[in-house]
């Protein structure tokens, strides 16, 4: 059974909820996988499982104030991948966001896409963020392809040391105007629930 107090989204195939203590197997498992760190530009992580525990559980007790992590889960409860936003910018009134589906099974199958919708409804109706970007390798296409499909666009190319980088945005009333676009609506689907 889902505990729907810790559910911040849902989208068609996940949800997003609030991390959990038992999520710390699947995260070291992650956290520690070559294949996985290459995609996020860094090197698997090298501590013991009792050193990453100790650190994950400060970390739940003690979040940052300039980001959100999210778990997220099939609409079964199976714990697939994590997702966050971070660096905000209240001045500019804009975030980062980073997402990783580290269950091989749930590749390919739009379950990273459905995870970003739903981070961006969550972000752009609970909080005044303007605008959201995030960072890509270059070569990692198949990443591209996903955050064009939820509507952003490349705004920015980089290098940083080895790594080159494709920065990609979206705008608040782009998602909403999209989101409306896809529902059939004519405006902003926030206006259509008040007027309703």
């Amino acid at each position: 059974m889902v505990d729907q107090t810790r559910v911040v989204a849902e989208g068609r195939l996940v949800r997003l909820r609030e991390k959990r203590p038992e999520d710390v197997v699947n995260d070291y498992a992650w956290r520690t996988d070559p294949e996985l760190a290459a995609f996020d530009a860094t090197y698997p992580l090298a501590i013991s499982f009792k050193q990453f525990r100790a650190e994950y559980e400060f970390e739940l007790n003690n979040p940052g104030l300039n980001r959100r992590r999210f778990a997220i889960e099939t609409l079964d409860g199976e714990h697939i991948g994590n997702c966050s936003y971070f660096n905000v910018d209240e001045v500019h009134k804009q975030a980062e966001v980073g997402i990783q589906i580290g269950n091989r099974a749930y590749w390919g199958r739009g379950y990273g896409r459905d995870a970003l919708k739903a981070l961006l409804k969550y972000i752009f109706t609970t909080t005044d963020i303007e605008r959201v970007y995030l960072h890509t390798l270059d070569w990692n296409i198949r990443a591209q392809r996903c955050f064009a499909a939820c509507g952003f666009r490349e705004c920015r190319r980089f290098a940083q040391g080895r790594y080159r980088f494709v920065m990609m945005e979206i705008h608040r009333q782009e998602f909403f105007d999209r989101l409306a676009a896809e529902a059939g609506l004519k405006s902003d689907p926030r206006r259509q629930q008040v007027d309703s």
